[in-house]
């Protein structure tokens, strides 16, 4: 991986925006563990099911942003966009889907909570260093996230868990490596587009090759499920998660995933009629504070002042 060039930074942006994407994150895609359960358990093969959710989100978004005036991407544009939605979907959220046939949605969770270490790895490589309380920050969490599982019973195969950390791996690279492309790339929501019609197409084609197909006609609730992963998870989460990219450090940005354990639990309790006492309510105790530890490090650290032609085509 190249270094990415000094003068890259975030895109400024109103703390009142990033706080709003942020909450849109760690709210939307702490529940799409379970929506992805229900989704498999509705008769959806997992390719298929996220290749039809990430297209159909794409194509609406793309014809809306065009209808808006929006420029289409160019060739390099769209190259590039491929590139990470395949990372980030085909890979990323594909093997998540695949694995939970086999692990449970809280294992799930827990398994990508190790995505913002990878991130911080991938950006270091870039030269982007965490300073010392982003690098506590990050481990605060992952502590927190190991505690809130930590001697329950939660069902796995080998081959998911291997599924899972190839999925954070997959999901962190290309995260950092879609920082600082500049015109490389289309502005944030154009960018969430081509990358949704890209991964969703990949992973329809993926999944048609591996001879995936309905034995049934989904349930009412997997049909339910699947129209939620793909207008609130994707439409919403994904695209708030591409514009975080473009105006937060990776840490801040990739610490949804300690925070989306903890929604999965309260979910948990509240749909499914799991219990959680103090065991679990201390964990996520640990977790919201390596949340403010990496956010508190991020309101000190000032990022660099982006250029001009950056600054245009963050806004685009």
């Amino acid at each position: 991986m190249r270094p990415a060039p000094a003068s890259v930074g975030p895109a400024s942006a109103s703390p009142s925006a990033i706080a709003l994407a942020l909450a849109s994150v760690y709210l939307v895609w702490g529940s799409t563990y379970l929506a992805i359960r229900f989704a498999l358990e509705g008769g959806w093969p997992p390719l298929l099911m996220g290749g039809v959710r990430f297209l159909a989100c794409g194509v609406a978004l793309y014809a809306v942003l065009r209808w808006r005036g929006m420029a289409a991407p160019t060739r390099i544009q769209w190259r590039n966009a491929a590139f990470v939605g395949v990372l980030l979907l085909g890979v990323g959220n594909g093997l998540v889907c695949v694995a939970e046939q086999t692990v449970s949605s809280g294992l799930a969770a827990v398994a990508v909570a190790s995505m913002p270490l990878w991130m911080a790895v991938f950006a270091m490589l870039r030269g982007e260093h965490p300073g010392r309380m982003e690098w506590l920050g990050l481990g605060v969490g992952f502590v927190g996230v190991a505690w809130l599982n930590a001697g329950s019973s939660l069902a796995a195969s080998p081959a998911g868990l291997v599924a899972l950390l190839v999925a954070a791996i997959a999901w962190a690279y290309g995260s950092v490596w879609s920082r600082g492309r500049g015109r490389d790339l289309p502005s944030p929501f154009m960018s969430a587009a081509a990358q949704m019609l890209c991964g969703g197409a990949a992973m329809l084609v993926v999944g048609l090759v591996i001879g995936e197909r309905f034995a049934d006609w989904p349930t009412p609730q997997g049909m339910l499920s699947v129209g939620y992963l793909a207008t609130v998870g994707s439409l919403i989460g994904f695209s708030a998660y591409i514009w975080l990219l473009q105006h937060v450090r990776p840490a801040l940005a990739g610490s949804y995933a300690y925070v989306n354990p903890v929604i999965a639990v309260l979910l948990g309790a509240w749909l499914a009629g799991e219990r959680f006492g103090a065991h679990e309510l201390g964990a996520m105790a640990v977790v919201l504070a390596g949340v403010v530890a990496i956010s508190l490090a991020r309101a000190r650290k000032a990022a660099p002042a982006p250029l001009p032609a950056q600054t245009a085509d963050a806004d685009a």
